[in-house]
């Protein structure tokens, strides 16, 4: 998964409370309860036209005064994370040659490019934070957008953080040389401690979640960088010695990368891909498309990036078409190192591929430096992540989706706590002090009910699963909503042609994108039934909180 950089988090610390940030079209479809795709009273469908803001009018919660660099530099530290060093593993496992894998992680990230193009049409049609839950509810009305939100806090961010934090725990073991099939209870103990020290940080303030975010974006790239040398010193070595020296695996130039080869499965068994189907090769080509689709992960960030750029119009699609192909071919020369620096039966059975190939390159004393480093790049994907959720928490509280204690900030439960007795050291501790109304100053308050919400939901799916099969109900609670939301933009081109759209791909940009994720959530759940399962038993549960909530109200205000 990926990290949250600081300006990304300011983002989502001002504007989560609500989603009040939308186009006033939005807020005449809202007032009349009538979602966008069904059929609404002529009189609103003659004034959205008149009533969408133009790209003058258009605000948000900062000065727009950034260019395409900036937005191309902010795309590629939210995008890059845990995902380019530890998906490697689930991606080989379920293909049939490396070749193969390296397609896999080409078509995520046109995937990801096509739907980040996708929703900045709609990040710049209706501005405004609050990511995809303000479009989904005028496109199909509240309940869909409550679902999102539901699905969001109590399965997609829960089972992102357990997946960093099992990550985390296993990369500081594989660097041990120690890769468990299954992990032993100790293991998940130790991502507990993980998930639970990061709620801490969180909860400190604001100021603390934004200030160790910062650190962790340089070690990003220091460390993918450091990768990539690591590659290049194999390949050199070995044309320089005239093929007769290989520092690396071996089959990365004694095999075939496309040729069909017997996969070693993580507790040892072999996977013979001959007697496999097709129906059953697009099955396991899904789930491993799941384990891409988690590297590129905050690709949905882009109208994020809108919202700061001077001119969206121009600059907007050149910061995505930069960023993503850049992205793109990071993740495909990273996973190619990793099949040069390993044996290639190695690949599928680790979780945490980059320490395994760098322990493997340079021995183990040198890559508990590299580890460190990778950990430090997952740590910070943990705490944005953690951050994150919260803020998500509280918007879906604001909006009486969800209990309102849930919205309170600097509380544990009704009880005001005091940010002070863990405040970091600052040469202006006047800002930083105890604070007993929240109205003194609210922005440094931080929701520790929802960050204590979603550390117990993380902790059921830290205890309950694996990394594998956390991956493909992500995947699936994510790309649900992702699909339906690209549907809908497809629609609304059809719906309000003349809409005014800074920023419209040509039609076949969405299209690819809602039939490659369509298939891949429908072949996904077929493949996975029990992610399915949980996943629709999820729902279920939000769709009846959502009716008992509504009656109470409804008994309430009597």
């Amino acid at each position: 998964m990926c990290s949250t950089p600081s300006s990304t988090l300011r983002l989502a610390t001002h504007h989560s409370p609500s989603f009040s940030c939308i186009s006033p079209s939005i807020a005449i479809m809202a007032s009349e309860n009538t979602p966008l795709l069904q059929d609404p009273p002529p009189d609103s469908v003659t004034n959205q036209d008149e009533t969408s803001p133009s790209p003058s009018q258009r605000h948000g919660t900062f000065a727009a005064q950034l260019g395409a660099l900036d937005g191309f530099a902010l795309l590629i530290s939210i995008v890059i994370g845990s995902g380019v060093f530890s998906s490697p593993g689930p991606v080989d496992a379920n293909v049939s040659s490396p070749g193969f894998a390296l397609l896999v992680w080409l078509v995520g990230g046109i995937l990801a490019w096509s739907g980040a193009l996708t929703f900045a049409e709609l990040g710049t049609a209706f501005p405004g934070e609050g990511g995809i839950q303000p479009y989904l509810t005028y496109m199909y009305g509240e309940f869909i957008g409550y679902l999102a939100a539901w699905s969001w806090i109590v399965a997609t961010m829960p089972a992102t953080l357990a997946i960093l934090c099992i990550v985390f725990v296993e990369s500081i073991y594989s660097s041990l040389g120690i890769n468990e099939p299954q992990p032993p209870i100790t293991h998940k103990l130790l991502s507990l401690l993980v998930l639970f020290a990061v709620t801490v940080a969180n909860s400190i303030s604001t100021k603390t979640s934004t200030r160790l975010s910062g650190l962790f974006v340089a070690v990003k790239f220091l460390t993918i960088a450091l990768l990539g040398i690591a590659g290049l010193v194999v390949v050199g070595v070995y044309l320089g010695s005239g093929k007769s020296k290989d520092l690396g695996g071996g089959d990365w130039h004694q095999k075939g990368w496309y040729a069909p080869r017997d996969t070693t499965m993580p507790d040892g068994s072999s996977f013979d891909w001959d007697n496999v189907s097709a129906w059953d090769t697009l099955g396991y080509f899904s789930a491993a498309l799941y384990g891409a689709l988690w590297g590129y992960s905050g690709w949905d960030k882009a109208n994020y990036v809108a919202a700061e750029l001077r001119d969206p119009r121009k600059q907007l699609p050149l910061s995505i078409n930069t960023a993503i192909p850049t992205i793109i071919a990071c993740y495909i020369a990273a996973n190619a190192v990793y099949y040069v620096l390993l044996p290639w039966n190695v690949v599928s059975t680790t979780d945490a591929a980059a320490v395994t190939a760098i322990s493997h390159f340079i021995g183990k004393v040198p890559a508990y430096i590299a580890t460190f480093l990778i950990c430090l790049v997952i740590l910070g994907s943990i705490l944005g992540n953690s951050f994150v959720a919260g803020r998500m928490t509280v918007a879906a509280a604001n909006k009486r989706w969800i209990p309102s204690v849930f919205a309170r900030v600097g509380q544990i439960g009704t009880y005001k706590v005091s940010s002070s007795p863990f405040k970091l050291p600052s040469s202006s501790s006047s800002n930083e002090t105890a604070v007993t109304d929240t109205s003194t100053n609210p922005g440094d308050e931080s929701p520790i009910n929802a960050l204590l919400l979603s550390t117990v939901l993380s902790a059921v799916y830290i205890l309950l699963g694996n990394m594998r099969m956390l991956l493909t109900l992500n995947g699936l609670a994510e790309y649900a909503f992702f699909f339906l939301t690209v549907l809908g933009a497809i629609l609304l081109r059809w719906k309000q042609p003349g809409l005014e759209r800074p920023v419209k791909p040509f039609i076949a940009i969405p299209v690819v994108f809602a039939l490659i994720s369509g298939f891949v959530v429908i072949r996904g759940a077929v493949f996975a039934p029990v992610q399915a399962g949980i996943l629709v038993g999820i729902w279920a549960v939000g769709g009846v909180w959502y009716v008992v909530r509504g009656r109470l109200r409804m008994w309430l205000e009597r």
